[in-house]
């Protein structure tokens, strides 16, 4: 309790960031283990089970609301939106993390925060200066390193973490542009885990497998996680402008590299450390340019 009371002293721009800290690490175990889970069902089904059991934390953090009403929609169309781009996202870095290390796949995903700066500008009227244009043209360099289009190691699944950024990105501008008015966290993500529960449940008559009770337990833990995750993640976007908080999530990549050591015995190759450290880079000098925006702006 007393955490959170001196969270809440906090500036809202440091809430954010905390807020986020924690959610990039909590998602991150979510990843490994549905990773797990997928070894033995098929995707559509861990998805339509995980939706199913993340009701259960949206169901508490709703009651602690203030109940149903915590739950009303007001913008329909962007909260579905939203929902679309989840979907959109969920299968393609989970269709890549099938054929890919937990780290490899979280790198290349990492350039989500470089998309949403990108983003940020048109759609969030945020201002992003030619400095933090440049750092977002490297960053995208370091993800070239790891996918390495064309060359002999070039693996096709390294594309869907790509499009799971993008994808990704285009929800969290949603996710800013629906905190600016009436929707509330729990809504959001209430819309959102049915969406993606539906396309998962749409699969099952074409594939399916009875689970082990070791497999629902992977999959609630994971889905229980995963709504902790979520909702942290929305209030930092909630309390904090898109393109100071995105740098936070390149620290997936450190859980994700022991993730992948204690469970699959793997490290990430060298070119994923040299291209994560490029994007890690520009990601960080993206928020240093914004914190010193931040400051000049304070003074004058």
């Amino acid at each position: 309790m007393k955490f959170f009371e001196k969270l809440r002293s906090l500036p809202s721009g440091a809430q954010g960031i905390i807020l986020m800290l924690f959610g990039v690490g909590i998602i991150t175990i979510n990843d490994a283990l549905m990773k797990l889970a997928n070894e033995d069902l098929p995707l559509g089904e861990t998805l339509a089970i995980r939706a199913a059991f993340v009701w259960i934390p949206i169901t508490i953090l709703a009651w602690r609301a203030g109940g149903k009403s915590s739950l009303k929609v007001y913008d329909w169309k962007r909260q579905l939106s939203r929902g679309g781009l989840l979907i959109f996202s969920s299968w393609c870095f989970f269709l890549g993390l099938q054929s890919l290390p937990l780290a490899q796949a979280i790198a290349i995903s990492s350039v989500g925060p470089l998309f949403l700066t990108m983003l940020a500008a048109p759609f969030l009227a945020e201002k992003v200066g030619w400095r933090r244009w440049t750092a977002v043209f490297v960053g995208f360099i370091g993800a070239m390193i790891i996918i390495q289009p064309g060359g002999e190691s070039f693996v096709w699944a390294t594309l869907f973490p790509l499009g799971a950024a993008l994808a990704g990105a285009g929800r969290d501008v949603l996710q800013r542009q629906m905190s600016l008015e009436r929707e509330s966290t729990i809504a959001i993500l209430a819309v959102s885990t049915t969406c993606v529960g539906i396309s998962g449940l749409v699969t099952i008559p074409f594939a399916w497998k009875t689970p082990s009770f070791s497999g629902l337990c992977l999959i609630a833990t994971a889905a229980i996680l995963l709504g902790v995750a979520h909702y942290l993640m929305m209030e930092a976007l909630r309390l904090a402008e898109a393109a100071t908080i995105a740098p936070i999530r390149y620290t997936n990549f450190l859980w994700a590299t022991l993730w992948g050591l204690l469970i699959w015995g793997a490290l990430p190759v060298p070119t994923t450390w040299l291209g994560i450290s490029i994007i890690a880079a520009s990601g960080i000098y993206i928020l240093h340019r914004e914190t010193l925006k931040i400051r000049l702006d304070s003074n004058s």
